[in-house]
């Protein structure tokens, strides 16, 4: 091991054995403590913004220059509207109610033992995330809300960013008396140090990568704590053939283009045979900007449509492109999720009930839809608050990971003098 190599290893063991000290803290506040906290946070992010925006702005331009894409810029943009806005994300979890210490259930056994389930935060959660800092101010928030510690390692091209975002969250911590140490960013972007955090057994409770698909199998392969996986976006949505066919193209329209770059927008198209004549054409006039791959009927029906390959049903293009098949029924639409979909989002367009009704119990994503755009499976979008990830496997949780599910249970006991015999 080289002696770069162990002194990353030795940082991220002291970032988190501090961790682990601050989360035995955080576990014992009381809410109206965190939510003061959180005000001074959103309060932090406002007042700081100047210096927020001019250090996002140099990640930008070497972004620029290591050419990354529009949408991968867009993602990693902080402007005075998105900094006001995470402020806001900030208050939206102050108001929600705090899930620490909320009993579950309570029972009476026949020995007159009192057995009850009261939620606890789960510890210190790492978080591994690329590109949108926003990200940062989401994960910590919810952290802190939830009673954990959080240790944050961003990607390299919103490195300026999320340290400036750090420290304006650690002075808030600081300002209420608590340890800055609940929310640490990794100050280097080797991939060593990724390495070794997700072996920091003992110490780390849980490990949440959200980016490309190869950094959340490396972070699976490699992870010796627990791991809920946020894999890719392979979006659908079916215009069936009783759909309002204006409808379907404004959700179409809206899934696509309202922000191509997220893991929520809309990747393939299903649409009945039965409307595809008097429907694609009209999508084809509506996604002008949009670059469409269909099978052989929509190429017969869209000109401009270039083939699809087996390749791009299966694929989270994060870009303006659209794949586009026709089905001859609901069962070949279910068929084709349930072969190329990621158990992220997928969405009917329908009036039919039996048929919307079928399509929400068979579809196995995290959230199902009928008559809605993918883009509303978001924490916020579906009264979460900011999440921390929209998990794509189904222990502890599926689908979007606001406070709730940054906590477990764990059972107590009232007795009264009982031994088990």
């Amino acid at each position: 091991m080289s002696t770069a190599t162990t002194d990353i290893a030795a940082e991220i063991r002291s970032i988190s054995q501090k961790a682990r000290a601050a989360a035995r803290v955080l576990a014992s506040i009381d809410t109206g403590r965190k939510n003061r906290v959180l005000a001074r946070i959103a309060d932090e992010l406002v007042a700081g913004a100047a210096a927020i925006m001019a250090a996002n702005e140099k990640d930008l331009d070497e972004g620029r220059e290591r050419g990354l894409s529009e949408a991968m810029l867009d993602r990693l943009k902080l402007d005075e509207k998105r900094i006001v806005s995470m402020a806001d994300g900030v208050r939206e979890v102050m108001a929600l109610p705090d899930p620490v210490g909320e009993v579950t259930g309570m029972w009476r056994r026949p020995n007159d033992l009192l057995v009850g389930k009261v939620r606890i935060p789960l510890g210190v959660i790492a978080m591994i995330y690329e590109s949108r800092p926003n990200v940062t101010v989401d994960a910590a928030v919810l952290c802190l809300k939830s009673g954990n510690a959080c240790v944050l390692r961003g990607g390299s091209e919103a490195h300026r960013s999320n340290m400036v975002l750090a420290e304006t969250l650690q002075r808030a911590l600081a300002a209420e008396g608590l340890p800055i140490e609940a929310v640490q960013v990794v100050p280097f972007t080797d991939r060593a140090g990724i390495l070794e955090l997700i072996r920091m057994e003992g110490l780390i409770d849980l490990v949440i990568p959200r980016g490309g698909e190869g950094l959340i199998r490396f972070v699976a392969e490699n992870a010796r704590v627990p791991v809920i996986k946020h894999y890719k976006g392979v979006c659908h949505v079916f215009v069936d053939e009783a759909a309002d066919l204006e409808m379907a193209r404004d959700i179409t329209v809206n899934g696509k283009t309202h922000r191509p770059g997220v893991c929520n927008a809309l990747e393939t198209l299903l649409v009945h045979r039965s409307v595809a004549e008097s429907f694609l054409p009209m999508l084809d006039k509506a996604l002008t900007d949009v670059e469409l791959r269909g099978d052989q009927t929509v190429q017969a029906l869209v000109s401009r449509a270039k083939p699809a390959t087996e390749e791009d049903w299966n694929t989270e293009f994060l870009d303006l492109i659209l794949a586009v098949r026709v089905v001859d029924s609901l069962d070949a639409a279910l068929d084709h999720i349930a072969a190329y979909g990621s158990q992220h989002t997928a969405s009917i367009v329908t009036r039919d009930y039996a048929n919307s009704q079928r399509f929400l119990r068979e579809v196995d994503a995290s959230c199902v839809m009928v008559n809605a755009s993918t883009r509303f499976n978001d924490g916020g979008q579906l009264g979460l608050g900011a999440e921390i990830g929209i998990s794509t496997t189904k222990l502890h949780a599926f689908g979007p990971m606001g406070l709730t599910e940054l906590t477990t249970q764990k059972f107590v006991v009232y007795g009264n003098g009982q031994v088990r015999s």
